[in-house]
């Protein structure tokens, strides 16, 4: 009764339409914040110590006995059948997912893999009991088991939804793990299409993992632990950005705390200046001009780093980054240095200097994000429209390192630091050194208020240029903007929560402000 295609009823199909839908959905949504590319592995182990070939041929053998059962089932045409025409059917395409993408179905965390199988199933389960117990459908008398999971669902229907929602994440599962390989090994795939063919797709699931660039899938999974230990903010922009631009932003984040953690954790100020004249050092090999500037960088970076940095400063995507704005930097960490000098422990004398230590630290690395944005970008724009747009990014960067001091002035003071301007600290009737004694005075929190108000007139100056970006990188940018100025908002509020001694945005919230963010 009714239209059908095929034999099959428009119900039939319509169910398969909307599963598919709703499934994808549930994984898309919960597996948008993974970064793919940390979960690829060469001939190495899983986390619990046993090898990933191992578990692809357990896995293997599991399905092909499923095979056979179920065709076993259905030559002898008895109360199995249709529990053997559902493992003959999907059981095969399962098999051939899970050879192509065993490696991600085995490492990403269960809310990508489990949770989007487990919920859908659990649905249609309930959904399914209902109508076997009004008789929406039954299943034909003579070629079910009369098992039931519960009262009122038959097994076979239990296992025919499991194993359709299994293999519509299985699907997305293996098109994540092609793009990941895709675009985390560009000497491999130089240049990958927004929608790469299924060809392309194909044949990075077939790339041998003996070929796998183990060194960088090391270095990113290190930029990525540096990231959420360091940046909750910039963690949660970072995972609105698609694809090599996502790559580079954190490649380049690393570089930057990496840089930082070398000068900061120095014992002495020569040993920091040491680490600062290796970095120059560094920089200049990556912009040499020679032909072979690629393994003389690499071969100066692993005689003179810690092997901990090593694989992360290998990653500083340099050949489509300006020199400029990452000599600048180290010339800001120059200025942190200042702080341990008796003839000028307190560089920061007036507000111009303070704004000449953010652009360094703060809007050279706001320039490098947009040099990123452009080169990913396929946008057509005229030179001087991008100098604008790079120059605001600049001012953007300057309002969040001024939102950086304010929140840090308790954790800065215990280091003995103060970024305060001195002229404003006198203008009030304090110093520097009061500040470090007592840096939640009234003093001193009267100077954030003028700090954040700084801050907050340059971000509603510039905030209007993430508008003429390439539309792909807008909703991020405004999320990494967002993420960071709500960290100002909350400080300008009063009863803010102080954790580690500095204010903090709770994570809720946090997600609310990038979710208002990308609907803009």
């Amino acid at each position: 009764m009714g239209p059908k295609l095929f034999l099959i009823p428009a119900e039939e199909i319509f169910f398969f339409v909307i599963q598919t839908y709703n499934t994808s959905l549930l994984y898309l949504f919960l597996s948008k914040p993974v970064f793919h590319p940390v979960y690829l592995r060469g001939e190495k182990l899983v986390h619990d110590g046993r090898r990933l070939r191992l578990w692809r041929w357990l896995g293997s053998f599991i399905m092909a006995s499923m095979i056979i059962t179920g065709a076993l089932l259905v030559i002898a045409r008895g109360k199995g059948f249709y529990m053997g025409l559902i493992l003959t059917w999907a059981v095969p395409f399962a098999l051939m997912l899970w050879n192509l993408a065993y490696q991600f179905i085995i490492q990403l965390p269960l809310s990508t893999t489990l949770l989007p199988i487990a919920a859908p199933t659990l649905y249609l389960w309930i959904v399914d009991t209902l109508a076997l117990r009004r008789g929406t459908w039954v299943i034909e008398p003579g070629t079910k088991l009369e098992w039931h999971i519960w009262d009122g669902l038959e097994v076979e229907e239990a296992i025919f939804f499991l194993v359709t929602n299994l293999l519509i994440v299985f699907g997305l599962i293996a098109f994540d793990n092609a793009l990941a390989i895709l675009r985390a090994f560009p000497s491999q795939f130089p240049v990958v299409p927004i929608l790469p063919s299924p060809v392309l797709l194909v044949q990075a699931l077939l790339t041998p993992t003996r070929a796998y660039d183990m060194d960088r899938i090391t270095g990113l999974r290190q930029a990525l632990d540096r990231l959420k230990a360091k940046s909750k903010s910039f963690y949660l922009a970072s995972s609105v950005f698609e694809g090599r631009l996502r790559i580079d932003m954190i490649a380049l984040y690393s570089f930057c705390r990496v840089a930082d953690d070398l000068v900061d954790n120095a014992t002495t100020t020569s040993e920091a200046q040491h680490w600062i004249a290796q970095l120059t050092r560094y920089l200049d090999h990556c912009y040499t001009n020679t032909s072979e500037k690629g393994s003389q960088c690499r071969a100066f970076v692993c005689s003179t780093f810690p092997e901990s940095c090593q694989d992360s400063l290998l990653l500083l995507p340099t050949a489509y980054l300006s020199p400029t704005p990452l000599y600048d930097l180290l010339r800001g960490f120059e200025i942190d240095l200042q702080f341990s000098s008796s003839k000028n422990p307190f560089p920061i004398k007036d507000e111009a200097t303070l704004q000449t230590y953010a652009s360094r630290v703060a809007a050279t690395v706001a320039e490098l994000c947009l040099e990123l944005v452009y080169h990913h970008s396929a946008a057509v724009i005229s030179e001087d429209k991008r100098k604008e747009i790079v120059n605001s990014g600049g001012r953007m960067g300057i309002a969040l390192q001024y939102i950086n001091i304010s929140r840090d002035i308790a954790v800065d003071a215990s280091n003995g630091r103060v970024y305060l301007p001195t002229s404003w600290l006198k203008g009030v009737g304090s110093s520097p050194e009061e500040t470090i004694s007592e840096p939640g005075s009234s003093e001193a929190e009267s100077l954030r208020q003028r700090l954040l108000d700084a801050a907050m007139e340059i971000y509603e100056e510039a905030k209007g240029a993430i508008e003429q970006l390439p539309i792909e990188a807008r909703g991020p940018m405004r999320v990494a903007v967002e993420s960071y100025v709500e960290i100002g908002r909350v400080l300008r509020a009063p009863g803010y929560t102080i954790k580690a001694g500095r204010a903090t945005v709770p994570k809720m919230r946090r997600l609310r402000v990038a979710w208002h963010a990308l609907r803009q």
